[in-house]
């Protein structure tokens, strides 16, 4: 079987010769790290990949070829592991389309302002930060473009329907390509959800306090990139058909999610359902939110969604993929292994593998890769042992 075969084989939780063989990404710093450990730097990182830039594993979607126009609203979406990949003998990954359904065109990112120590800078988003020249550090975040209804008013000049302009000059070639690709092709490139797209347009704190405060601002937001979405993807879909859709929500934390399951019903449940039946209708059947933290609350709620699968299941949150998985016994589940077991070192991934391998591939529909991204804590020894041990595993229990 091909990965694309393979992975729908998994996702549909049907046997087939065994699961994917893949991982979901890496920070800069890591892959630096492992470089002095001994990886061998054949395709390599760019020089702009820092400690805290993420690099995209096989079940981190990214794309194969990146199309300059979405650089500045993201621009780590082209950054994808090739070293460990191919020395771990990995699946081929999830590929994007590269269908922009966000900003277009998108704001002009650049320097306002170089102060001493700090630069006050705008990106794609509109979104303008200050960030410390000489230190890899959490930015502070200024202004976001969306304060009032007036201001999504005027964004919706930038939020107009139509392929034409979101998509590569080689659109057409690259249908080609994909129509026989042998690798999961994914639509969802510029984070769709209906919290985490407005978050990134608002900032946490706007949007928290708008539930409550602007409840009409959070509606006719969802509502129109609801429709906005399903104009996009119906002219896409109707020229080549996906594998797989892919929502970017991250709203949950350590101790639950940033919203209650009642907010989720009233301001995301209904547009949710508006897109996932479009989608089902056109025959993506494999529909994947990527949240981080504790979302126990939010799963049955996804699922009335018309959501049929969550990654990454952070363990440092709660998230036991073996209780998920006797709790909801048809949902999709990617991730969930420990990566703080995987940076204690043997005795600590074979208890975890030991725990969770057997059973959840047994019942299926999963995929294993560690439960986020690998920090710099995971020396490149205990990894390897844990992607050997993992190997062993999926082929003695297949799928």
């Amino acid at each position: 079987m091909n990965a694309r075969e393979r992975f729908l084989s998994v996702m549909n939780f049907e046997p087939c010769d065994r699961t994917m063989l893949w991982e979901f990404g890496y920070w800069g710093g890591t892959l630096r790290q492992w470089y002095n450990e001994g990886l061998q730097w054949r395709t390599g990182i760019r020089e702009d990949v820092i400690y805290g830039t993420p690099v995209s594993g096989e079940a981190m979607p990214a794309a194969d070829r990146f199309d300059p126009q979405l650089k500045s609203l993201f621009p780590s979406k082209d950054t994808r592991d090739r070293d460990v990949s191919e020395r771990l003998g990995f699946d081929q990954g999830f590929v994007m389309l590269p269908v922009n359904t966000s900003l277009c065109p998108a704001f002009t990112p650049g320097v306002v302002e170089e102060r001493a120590e700090t630069r006050i800078e705008v990106d794609g988003f509109g979104v303008t930060r200050e960030v410390r020249n000489l230190a890899d550090s959490i930015p502070h975040f200024i202004s976001w473009p969306v304060e009032t209804i007036e201001d999504f008013e005027k964004l919706k000049e930038r939020l107009q329907p139509g392929v034409s302009a979101r998509v590569p000059v080689n659109w057409n070639d690259l249908i080609a390509k994909y129509r026989d690709c042998d690798f999961p092709l994914v639509l969802g490139y510029c984070g769709e959800g209906f919290f985490g797209n407005l978050r990134r347009l608002m900032g946490e704190v706007k949007l928290l306090t708008a539930y409550y405060d602007d409840p009409d601002l959070i509606r006719q937001m969802n509502d129109y990139f609801a429709d906005l979405w399903i104009s996009i993807w119906d002219e896409v879909l109707s020229v080549i058909r996906p594998d797989a859709m892919w929502f970017w929500e991250d709203m949950c934390f350590k101790n639950g999610p940033l919203i209650s399951p009642e907010l989720f019903r009233e301001f995301m449940l209904p547009y949710y359902q508006k897109v996932t039946r479009f989608l089902g209708d056109h025959g993506v059947k494999v529909r994947i939110v990527d949240t981080d933290g504790d979302c126990w609350k939010l799963i049955p709620l996804f699922i009335e969604s018309g959501i049929t699968g969550l990654s990454p299941f952070e363990v440092a949150a709660g998230m036991d993929i073996v209780e998920v998985r006797k709790a909801f016994p048809r949902l999709q589940i990617l991730g969930g292994i420990d990566k703080q077991a995987i940076a204690r070192g043997p005795d600590a991934i074979d208890e975890e593998l030991d725990y969770k391998l057997p059973f959840m591939l047994e019942q299926g529909g999963y995929i294993p890769h560690a439960d986020h991204i690998v920090h710099p804590d995971v020396s490149w020894e205990n990894f390897k042992y844990y992607r050997s041990e993992l190997r062993d595993y999926v082929a003695r229990c297949g799928n």
